[in-house]
């Protein structure tokens, strides 16, 4: 896939444009959004990501339109998984109603650009070691099976990354919220804030979920600028779903075992893609292995659709039947981010 310097640079000068509008127009007050504002929102953000996804289709031809839908659907599903540990962290600060739009939307600028990093370092070494797909794969198969095993452990299983608990013991901090600051200047001394732990404590999540989301998209495309702008879109409508399907996350009962169903297929696609292309001179005395499959992108689009759609209707049916306790038992937080 060839893209000019210019394309790259106009992408990034829309997705920066779109971030200021969201920052100093949409959430220039704190407050809680209306379902309307937030349906529109998102409407517009799908749209937008679709339109992309056909005019990619129509310029560049059926097989990288495909890549780009899959890796979406794939980081939207995964993103939609974060939300869950997001309320968590709402929860577990107490963060009042109206400032946690704010607190969503710094965590998620914080997410773009770490995972932006994390997208040029996978891609530089995906062009260099083709057995970083063996890595990634296994990698992939490893989270997959713990996340069936945790499939419904109780929410307090989450625990802060340690470099959040530092920053909130070593450094002057108050326990007042400031509004939306995160800095506070009281009696003469500058104070971090609740809301300063808060964004911390998202934008660390989002970088340790990033470490299953980047191979899982690279095993669907390896084409930098559809890894970035899947990564972009997935995260754009993210703050907007967390307000409008707060009650919709407590029926997504099989969420976790959906997603691991999903990062296993996309583990034993890389692993096979790995064989497929194989350089390590241990296996198979470093030929490639014919035997092994290639699974073109348009299988594995329906089979990411395909996973999605069942887990869906089937949480909603199996939730219909159970009361709220049960409900809530059954969900808990969908992963539980790697500390590392």
């Amino acid at each position: 896939m060839h893209v000019t310097p210019l394309v790259w640079w106009v992408t990034i000068g829309v997705t920066l444009a779109i971030l200021i509008f969201d920052v100093f127009v949409i959430g220039r007050r704190p407050h809680e959004p209306s379902r309307r504002e937030v349906g529109i929102a998102l409407s517009v953000y799908i749209g937008l990501a679709v339109a992309f996804g056909i005019g990619i289709w129509t310029i560049s031809g059926h097989q990288y339109g495909t890549e780009f839908f899959a890796g979406w659907l794939t980081e939207y599903s995964l993103s939609v998984d974060n939300l869950f540990i997001f309320l968590i962290i709402m929860t577990k600060f107490g963060v009042p109603r109206a400032y946690q739009q704010t607190a969503l939307m710094v965590g998620i600028v914080l997410a773009l650009i770490m995972r932006g990093i994390f997208i040029a370092v996978g891609a530089a070494a995906i062009n260099n070691f083709s057995w970083v797909f063996y890595l990634f794969g296994l990698f992939l198969i490893y989270t997959a099976v713990k996340l069936a095993k945790e499939g419904a452990e109780d929410e307090d299983a989450y625990e802060e990354p340690g470099f959040v608990k530092w920053v909130g013991k070593h450094l002057p901090a108050t326990t007042e919220w400031q509004g939306t600051k995160v800095l506070a200047k009281i009696d003469g001394k500058t104070l971090i804030t609740p809301m300063f732990i808060v964004i911390l404590a998202l934008g660390m999540t989002d970088l340790l979920f990033a470490l299953d989301s980047i191979p899982a998209i690279f095993g669907l495309t390896q084409e930098p600028f559809l890894v970035l702008t899947a990564n972009i879109f997935a995260l754009m409508g993210l703050r907007q779903l967390y307000f409008l399907i707060g009650d919709l996350l407590e029926r997504l009962i099989y969420l976790s075992y959906g997603l691991s169903v999903l990062l296993g297929f996309i583990g034993v696609k890389l692993i096979l893609h790995a064989m497929h292309e194989n350089e390590l001179p241990f296996v198979n005395g470093g030929e490639h292995i014919e035997w092994a499959p290639d699974i073109p992108t348009l299988v594995s689009l329906g089979a990411i659709i395909g996973i999605l759609a069942i887990t869906t209707v089937a949480s909603l049916i199996g939730s219909a039947r159970m009361s709220a306790a049960e409900r809530d038992a059954a969900t808990g937080p969908r992963r539980e981010p790697h500390h590392h």
